[in-house]
């Protein structure tokens, strides 16, 4: 179980792939798929670096493997189509349900955003499937995805944005997180963490163990 001191944050912030979602593998293969179908064969980004990558948007992530790699991939083009075929494997989604647990545990008025690297329509769709809404009235207050904000993680923007929605103080925020640059981003916000992965009981692949 995942426990802390709920008197020393007023607000809660989860990541949603990796973190609420047991969505990385999807995603993964999604981007082997996409990645193979456009060039024809194998591509660099191996499972490892991919898990590294965490929590960072897609268009960063091409523009990486452009850089290293030399792929010339259409940043924005190649985004959609990797995007699209997560969308379709999305009905083998499962849940992290350690984490989903702590979002129950919550009180019905604590301030509980979601902060993604995702695009917000589709981090909508995983948290839809997982049974959690999102609104005024609802236990998750605000969504905010990568493509509200200029920068993703490791830049602190995202959760710096969720902050400010909830109207809480970045430092009386608790982040819920599963990879380094979600790690990084929270602590240039001045926001404790929690790194989940030593809490999930099943379905954490190895690569995701750095």
């Amino acid at each position: 179980m995942i426990t802390f001191d709920t008197s020393k944050y007023d607000g809660f912030i989860f990541d949603c792939d990796g973190t609420l979602a047991d969505s990385m593998p999807l995603h993964y293969r999604a981007w082997k798929e996409s990645l193979e179908k456009k060039l024809g064969g194998p591509s660099a980004f191996t499972e490892e670096l991919f898990y590294r990558c965490g929590g960072m948007p897609a268009r960063q992530i091409i523009e990486m493997l452009n850089r290293e790699h030399g792929y010339g991939l259409p940043v924005h083009e190649f985004a959609d189509e990797k995007e699209a075929r997560f969308v379709e494997l999305l009905p083998e989604l499962k849940p992290v349900q350690e984490v989903i647990d702590v979002v129950n545990r919550l009180g019905a008025d604590a301030k509980i955003a979601v902060a993604s690297g995702g695009l917000t329509f589709i981090v909508r769709q995983t948290l839809s499937l997982l049974g959690l809404k999102v609104g005024p009235q609802e236990k998750i207050k605000f969504l905010i995805g990568s493509d509200q904000v200029l920068h993703g993680k490791p830049h602190p923007e995202l959760f710096l944005r969720a902050a400010e929605l909830l109207g809480v103080k970045p430092e009386r925020c608790l982040v819920f997180e599963d990879a380094e640059p979600g790690f990084q981003a929270a602590k240039a916000a001045g926001m404790d963490y929690i790194d989940v992965r030593p809490f999930r009981q099943t379905g954490l692949h190895d690569a995701a163990k750095y």
